[in-house]
């Protein structure tokens, strides 16, 4: 069964950093384009960073500076590294990614991971 899995939420202080992980297992030939979303209590899942295969990212505009798309190949995983959290970065985060299964890309969504920024 392929899957993507986040982990890295939890609780942290305004100005704080987490690091999110989304990993990616089951049967599949490579993962292609990956993003992170985020859906704050009350409101709508919003875009937040895109990473393409060769590892550029882009951002919203809310996390510019403050955020950083990575992944590692070799591991299937993506990351997001959250710097300078603010309250209103509270939220739960969800990986999407794109994996080539049975010759063809399908798209994947893990269940989220809660972050929450609060004093």
């Amino acid at each position: 069964q392929v899957q993507l899995v986040e982990s890295g939420g939890g609780l942290v202080q305004p100005g704080g950093s987490l690091r999110l992980s989304c990993a990616a297992s089951g049967s599949f030939a490579r993962m292609d384009d990956a993003d992170w979303y985020r859906r704050a209590p009350g409101q709508e899942r919003e875009f937040v960073a895109h990473v393409n295969s060769a590892g550029y990212g882009n951002y919203t505009d809310a996390v510019k500076g403050r955020f950083t798309i990575s992944r590692d190949n070799a591991k299937s995983t993506v990351y997001l590294d959250l710097n300078n959290l603010k309250p209103e970065d509270t939220a739960i985060y969800y990986c999407r990614a794109d994996l080539w299964v049975f010759g063809s890309p399908r798209g994947y969504w893990g269940r989220g991971t809660q972050v929450a920024v609060s004093s």
